[in-house]
């Protein structure tokens, strides 16, 4: 069984998570994100269980720099929280790539049982 999801650009975790004294929480931009990719993986119906590999695709929106890495945390959040998988420490395999610019960037997401 396999998910294939289409979303925005997974805020970096300087700007999904808001730290207010030692205290830290989900800012404003982790939220709508989370909202975005709840409503998507409703809309796919899946929940995946057992051991998971994820292929990410970050597509960029301008030619700024940026660490790909910044962005999977917030993502493998967003999808836990969404339901798509229990926890996040089923994930075996990994991998992450930059594309070309696309208007306004996004990620493409396909997670496979591999079990």
């Amino acid at each position: 069984m396999h998910i294939q999801l289409d979303l925005p650009m997974p805020p970096s975790v300087n700007h999904y998570w808001g730290i207010r004294g030692k205290q830290r929480f989900i800012g404003k931009e982790g939220k709508q994100f989370r909202m975005v990719v709840a409503e998507a993986v409703a809309e796919a119906g899946v929940k995946l269980e057992g051991r998971l590999a994820i292929h990410i695709a970050l597509f960029p929106a301008d030619r700024r720099r940026f660490d790909i890495d910044n962005r999977i945390k917030p993502l493998l959040d967003a999808l836990q929280n969404a339901g798509c998988f229990e926890d996040d420490e089923q994930v075996d395999e990994l991998h992450v790539t930059r594309q070309g610019i696309k208007p306004q960037g996004g990620c493409t997401v396909v997670i496979l049982n591999i079990e």
